[in-house]
C-alpha cells in the first residue's frame, strides 16, 4: 500500500513546488508551513500591527495578547510548569548563545563542558568560544559505531569538574535519539547544569521537559512547521534565575537613568528591544495545528516513510550510511562518487536534497568524510517523493558510476 500524506494538502509550500517539478526533502533545514500559519501572518500584518507589551491602546493590547498566548501554548507543548519558564529567542541558535553569555559568570578557569561528538555547530561553538574566554576544559564525549553516546565513557568523562552538559537530542546528521534522562541525571549528580538542543527532536513527537530532567531546552521554530526568525528557550525556573542578561535595550529594563538601571527577571528581561512579534503570533498557531494531529498516525506515517527510505538505499552497491539513523532523515556517501557531483545531478532532476558537512564539520572528520547527502522527511511527505528520489538517484549514479 503506497503511504500518502494526509496533511500534504495544509501545506501550499508542497502543493506550489509540486507544479514546479519539485521535491522537497529537506524538512531537517526548515519545514514548509500550513495553511493556518500563513493566514495568521497576513491577518497580523494586514489587520494593523503593533509593538507589544508597551502600548496601551488597542492593536498593542490585541498583539501583546496573542503575543502571550504563544507562551502559554508553548509551555504547555513543551509541558513546563509555567509560561514564565518560556523566553523567546530568534532561533535555537540565539538560544545556545544566550545561554553560553548568560552562564559565563559561573564559570572559573579549569572547569570543564561537556558536550557530544554529534553536535551541529550550534551547540559546539558558543562552548567552544567560551571555554577559550574563561581557560575551560572542553570535553567531548565518544559515540559508539551506531551514533549513541558512549554510556561507559560519558559517565567516567562527566565528573565534579563538569559544571555544564550541553548535547543534542536528535541528531541532524546521525538520526539517533540519544539516550538523555540517564545522562542528564549523573550531570545533575556532579552538580551540572544540563541543556538538550531540540532543534530536530521537538519536531518529532511532543516532549516532556518535567519529565527529562534538563534545566534548558532550545527548539526553533522554522523547523516545527512554524515561521523563520523565532526562537523557544525552555529554563527551569531555578536555572533561569542564573542567567545574567546578555543584550539590553527596551522592554526588558524596569527603570533607568544615565549611569544605572534595575533589570527586569526572565522572561521579559532576556527578550530586550522589539521581539518578532509575528512570528511569535504565528508560531502559536503552528503549535494549535500540530496539536490537532493525530500524534499516533503521524509517527506511524513518518516510521513507514523511513523504512521505505532505508530499505531503498540499502540496495545500492558502495552505499554507506552515516550511523543507523532511526528517525526522519539518513545521510550517505556512494563509494568512489563526489557527493556534490550526485546532489548537482540530483537538482537538475528536482530532487531537493542537501549535501555537505551538515553544520557538523567535526562530526563528518571523526566519520573520515568530506561531506554526504542527507534526505530528510516531513509529515507533508508521501512515499511518491521518495519513488522520485530512487528514480533520480539511478540516473545520477548510471553517469556517475
Amino acid at each position: 500500500m503506497t503511504l500518502i500524506s494526509p496533511w500534504r494538502a495544509d501545506f501550499p509550500g508542497m502543493l506550489a513546488l509540486d507544479k514546479e517539478g519539485q521535491t522537497y526533502l529537506d524538512s531537517a533545514a526548515t519545514a514548509q508551513k500550513p495553511q493556518a500559519v500563513l493566514d495568521t501572518l497576513l491577518a497580523y500584518y494586514a489587520g494593523g500591527v503593533a509593538n507589544v507589551h508597551r502600548a496601551q491602546h488597542l492593536p498593542g493590547e490585541r498583539a501583546t495578547r496573542a503575543f502571550e498566548s504563544t507562551r502559554e501554548k508553548a509551555a504547555r507543548w513543551l509541558n513546563a510548569v509555567s509560561a514564565e519558564e518560556i523566553v523567546f529567542t530568534r532561533g535555537a541558535t540565539e538560544s545556545l548563545n544566550l545561554l553560553a553569555y548568560g552562564l559565563e559568570h559561573l564559570f572559573s578557569a579549569g572547569d570543564e563542558i561537556v558536550i557530544s561528538a554529534a553536535e551541529h555547530h550550534a551547540n559546539l561553538l558558543p562552548w567552544q568560544q567560551l571555554a577559550a574566554r574563561k581557560a575551560l576544559k572542553l570535553v567531548v564525549l565518544p559515540l559508539t559505531e551506531q551514533g549513541d553516546i558512549d554510556p561507559q565513557q560519558a559517565a567516567a568523562l562527566i565528573g565534579p569538574r563538569t559544571r555544564l552538559l550541553a548535547v543534542s537530542q536528535l541528531s541532524n546528521v546521525l538520526g539517533r535519539w540519544q539516550s538523555l534522562e540517564p545522562l542528564l541525571l549523573h550531570a545533575r549528580n556532579q552538580g551540572a547544569l544540563t541543556i538538550v538542543d531540540g532543534a530536530q527532536g521537538a519536531v518529532h513527537g511532543r516532549h516532556d521537559l518535567q519529565a527529562l530532567g534538563c534545566d534548558f531546552y532550545v527548539c526553533s521554530s522554522h523547523k516545527l512547521y512554524g515561521p523563520d526568525g523565532v526562537g523557544l528557550l525552555y529554563g527551569r525556573r531555578s536555572a533561569l534565575q542564573c542567567l545574567q542578561h546578555w543584550q539590553f535595550g527596551g522592554e526588558m529594563v524596569q527603570q533607568a537613568d544615565y549611569h544605572q538601571a534595575s533589570l527586569r527577571s526572565a522572561p521579559l528581561g532576556l527578550e530586550a528591544g522589539t521581539p518578532p512579534v509575528s512570528g511569535v503570533i504565528a508560531l502559536g498557531t503552528t503549535l494549535d495545528y500540530l496539536s490537532q494531529l493525530d500524534a499516533a498516525a503521524v509517527a506511524a506515517h513518518e516510521a513507514g516513510l523511513h523504512n521505505i527510505l532505508l530499505q531503498g538505499l540499502h540496495g545500492y552497491d558502495g552505499m554507506r550510511l552515516l550511523g543507523e539513523p532511526q528517525t526522519a532523515l539518513a545521510c550517505f556517501t556512494v563509494e568512489g562518487v563526489h557527493s556534490g557531483d550526485l546532489a548537482h545531478l540530483l537538482t537538475e532532476q528536482g530532487i531537493a536534497v542537501r549535501v555537505g558537512h551538515h553544520c557538523a564539520m567535526p562530526l563528518l572528520k571523526r566519520l573520515g568524510v568530506n561531506g554526504a547527502i542527507r534526505v530528510s522527511l516531513g509529515l507533508y511527505n508521501d512515499q511518491s517523493d521518495l519513488q522520485r528520489f530512487f528514480t533520480a538517484l539511478d540516473k545520477a549514479l548510471e553517469l556517475l558510476q
